[in-house]
């Protein structure tokens, strides 16, 4: 899938996450992640990222998230959301 238009979803409420993508023109994926539980859930939180954009076969992206604490089938959800919206 091909990322036309900037788009986002989610929410900067507790238990949330916050995903915007947009284009990336140099190509690839790039993720822009901040968390209040980085230290401890970081690497899993990056993981359920690139999976589910690899699921959806999106290749050139630029994808900023700003986690609230959100649990995997939240990040999964909001990560498919933008990126419904942004085809």
């Amino acid at each position: 899938m091909n990322i036309k238009t900037p788009a986002k979803a989610g929410t900067m409420e507790s238990n949330d996450i916050y995903i915007m993508v947009s284009p990336n023109a140099d190509g690839g994926i790039v993720i822009d992640l901040e968390s209040i539980v980085m230290k401890q859930f970081g690497k899993q939180i990056e993981e359920v990222i690139l999976k589910t954009l690899n699921k959806l076969n999106v290749k050139d992206v630029h994808l900023v998230a700003r986690d609230r604490g959100a649990l995997d089938y939240t990040i999964k959800a909001r990560v498919e959301t933008a990126i419904k919206r942004a085809i």
